[in-house]
């Protein structure tokens, strides 16, 4: 008989994004290793971005338990004149560089009293609704996954009044060591119970699990000093689902397409990228006339006036959004797909889940970000793509040409064997383990 653990997510289909998609594969695949899984998840969340298509992808018989959630966001839209049908960004946070004073004091309040998120309401109403739950249907173990990080925090009222049931903290992202956690301007007493709420999930967990390497070392950092055993921290990187690769015929673009797929925000415009192409069209004709820049997904405002600005307009394809289901057929169709890495002091450890849906596909990948990071040692590891650092012009502009000369010689991406080792059925099998203990 299977054991049955729960699962605290606030994203789950129909919600759309890079949120949703860990754990509904792993909701997909724990049954062949053992385990039933039962997922408690709001009824009524305001998800930045819908897609309706993953709704099927939730496998049959599984388990769903929903509660109503309340969250800010009505106000929210209300203080910053927003309409009441716009979606926002898990933290509220604008790509705006100047903000007006609604925004301002919207984001200080958000990083004074939405402690730990904006999602502080159902911490309560769960754990009492989740403690009638398992005394009437017992599970053998508990998962949260987070951001937002109120999830971990349901999770703890459960253990700490049943003690003796195993959970596992899944860390998506950090949490005080995120990128923009500057930008909340929280006071010394805010960012004091940032912490000590954080340090209590670290060592309240019977393991702690992360997407990377680097993000892993620094929970166990973050955790009391008795509690940094590093066996209860351990690596389960994102990944891909061999049946959503397309397996049927496709035509490459005939042009050399340059895609990123999925949302693009000023602080991941890669500039230099854009110049090096400025500089590559204005010189070579015959690359001008190949060229094709294709975004798909919400694109900052800033991003389009950078392109605009180096003269790329004629060459961009922008699409609004793709479905799940047809953004890997697009994948492999074309020629070099586009991955950004903030530029910020944690660039090292952040190993963004799409670089395993882009090896997936075939295409070679170009990067930019930290060429001695987590994600370099990962491309490196796989052979799926180059990596250009944020400032390196002259790699950037080689790596570039390299992939040019690729597609003008109909020379085929070659990847190693180890990109099965991201399957999401044998990253399925190690969270297993861990859950088994």
């Amino acid at each position: 008989m299977p054991k049955r653990v729960l699962i605290i997510t606030y994203y789950w289909p129909p919600s759309g994004g890079a949120g949703v998609q860990r754990w509904l594969k792993f909701v997909k695949y724990l049954r062949d290793y053992g385990w039933e899984p039962v997922v408690y998840t709001p009824s009524n969340p305001e998800y930045p971005v819908l897609d309706e298509s993953l709704v099927h992808d939730v496998p049959e018989g599984i388990e769903i338990v929903r509660t109503p959630i309340r969250e800010p966001y009505g106000a929210y839209k209300k203080i910053t004149g927003r309409k009441k049908d716009d979606r926002l960004g898990a933290g509220m946070l604008s790509e705006k560089k100047r903000k007006g004073w609604k925004e301002n004091l919207s984001m200080w309040v958000r990083g004074n009293f939405f402690i730990p998120d904006a999602r502080k309401w159902w911490i309560s109403p769960s754990i009492k609704y989740l403690e009638n739950y398992i005394r009437e249907k017992p599970v053998d173990a508990i998962v949260s996954t987070g951001p937002p990080h109120s999830m971990h925090l349901v999770a703890l009222g459960l253990k700490q009044e049943n003690p003796g049931l195993r959970w596992i903290a899944d860390f998506r992202d950090p949490w005080t060591n995120i990128d923009f956690y500057h930008e909340l301007k929280l006071t010394s007493w805010a960012d004091r119970k940032h912490h000590r709420l954080e340090r209590a999930v670290l060592d309240h967990a019977d393991k702690i699990v992360s997407v990377g390497k680097t993000m892993s070392d620094e929970f166990r950092a973050l955790a009391s000093e008795n509690k940094r055993d590093p066996e209860r921290f351990i690596v389960i990187a994102n990944g891909y689902d061999e049946d959503d690769v397309y397996k049927g015929a496709l035509e490459r673009d005939a042009k050399f397409s340059i895609a990123h797929v999925g949302t693009l925000g000023q602080a991941r415009n890669p500039a230099l990228l854009w110049n090096v192409l400025q500089e590559l069209t204005g010189a070579d004709p015959v690359f001008a006339a190949d060229l094709e820049i294709k975004l798909v997904g919400k694109v900052d405002g800033a991003v389009l006036e950078s392109i605009r600005g180096a003269g790329l307009e004629k060459y961009l394809n922008k699409i609004d959004y793709l479905p799940h289901r047809e953004v890997t057929k697009f994948q492999q169709q074309c020629r070099v797909l586009l991955l950004l890495v903030n530029n910020t002091p944690n660039a090292k450890g952040i190993l963004t889940g799409k670089v395993f849906e882009y090896m997936a596909s075939g295409t070679p990948v170009l990067a930019i970000g930290p060429e001695d990071g987590d994600l370099a040692e990962v491309m490196q590891e796989t052979g799926c793509g180059l990596i250009a650092g944020f400032e390196n012009k002259n790699s950037l502009r080689e790596k570039l040409l390299q992939l040019y000369a690729d597609y003008k010689s109909a020379r085929t991406n070659s990847v190693s064997g180890k990109v099965a080792l991201y399957s999401r059925k044998a990253l399925s099998e190690k969270m297993a383990a861990a859950l088994n203990g």
